[in-house]
């Protein structure tokens, strides 16, 4: 059974020391677990016990956790966690080192690393394969650095690994101000390439440019397809990133250049999509997705390698910095579900524990 708690609570005091800190985890965590299939309102907090590492695994002391559409749909019922993943939701923390296998990664008890999970990111503690733990990039707060991982894993994939994308090529990022487009814009440009943004207000599309897009088309009130298309002179991107899939995918092929690559990450407007199989081949485009969730360990383990060594110093030298929409106490999750659902953020939501 798990324990139910009210949504307020006397904020804890931890120890100065982790190492000491690490001989008191054998007791209950808080936790926000999801009490049925719904809105925001079926969020709840209660108490369980501390998860405990195993083999090339830590255990963390969370900090910040971010949040992410998955945990909307996993909320509502519509992506279950990967089998062995926790049913707690939350794919991305910042949180400090207490316990677990080290052995050849450079970390030390106490250190403070952001880490890409499977599920269980909505809680006091967490265990994270240490391969999917990086440290926390110098000059950001925990908060900041739980905006990193779920974002940073899936635009490098998506983007870098498979969108092929070079410095000289152009990027069309679709809705540029979420946490996966701001995310996706900064690299990008650091990367040498340029980069066109769609969004859904005049105030999100200025955000976009204001972090480094040439051009950002509201869709409420400007045609995507066309827009790209003047901007480019008719020759197309080089590489869209597409959240929308549905409706999107014949559009978004008109947007592309000879050996362009459309990247699918999100199905927000629907599985069915119609192909336009001679464009396809005229173009030599390429059509492709993914998603990270149920991927091996040693398979995120090598995109964490790749961040480390070609992201982070962009972090370090200020060219990629997590664009924070707000920060909400853990106890307000129901209200950042809330804003989330809302679609008027800009950046990340990340929640805090006291």
């Amino acid at each position: 059974m798990h324990r139910h708690l009210p949504w307020r609570l006397p904020q804890r005091t931890p120890t100065s020391n982790p190492a000491s800190d690490a001989l008191l985890i054998d007791r209950d965590m808080r936790t926000i677990e999801i009490s049925q299939p719904g809105g925001p309102e079926v969020l709840r907090l209660c108490e369980r016990p501390v998860p405990q590492p195993g083999a090339g695994e830590v255990l963390l002391r969370v900090r910040a956790f971010g949040l992410n559409r998955p945990d909307v749909l996993q909320r509502r019922g519509l992506y279950p966690p990967p089998v062995g993943a926790p049913d707690i939701p939350g794919l991305e923390v910042c949180g400090e080192i207490v316990s677990g296998d080290l052995g050849g990664a450079g970390f030390r008890v106490g250190d403070l690393v952001c880490a890409l999970l499977a599920g269980g990111g909505y809680a006091e503690y967490c265990v994270a394969p240490t391969g999917q733990c990086l440290p926390l990039p110098a000059g950001l707060s925990p908060e900041e650095g739980a905006a990193l991982p779920e974002t940073l894993f899936t635009v490098w994939h998506n983007v870098f690994e498979r969108g092929q994308l070079r410095a000289g090529d152009t990027l069309l990022v679709q809705g540029g101000s979420s946490g996966i487009g701001t995310a996706a814009i900064q690299l990008a440009v650091a990367a040498g390439a340029r980069v066109i943004a769609t969004a859904g207000s005049d105030a999100k599309c200025a955000a976009c440019i204001q972090l480094g897009a040439e051009m950002a088309v509201n869709y409420h009130t400007q045609d995507f397809v066309d827009a790209v298309q003047t901007h480019t002179a008719q020759r197309g991107v080089d590489v869209v990133l597409d959240m929308v899939a549905g409706s999107y995918i014949a559009r978004e092929q008109r947007c592309l250049a000879e050996d362009g690559r459309l990247v699918v990450i999100a199905v927000q407007g629907g599985v069915q999509a119609e192909v336009d199989a001679g464009l396809l081949m005229r173009k030599r485009q390429t059509l492709t997705g993914s998603t990270l969730r149920t991927r091996s360990v040693e398979f995120k383990s090598g995109i964490a390698r790749a961040l480390r060594e070609k992201v982070w110093p962009w972090i370090e030298q200020g060219r990629v910095r997590p664009v924070m929409d707000t920060i909400f106490a853990a106890e307000q999750i129901v209200q950042a579900h809330q804003r989330m659902e809302q679609g008027q953020h800009i950046g990340k939501l990340v929640l805090r524990w006291a």
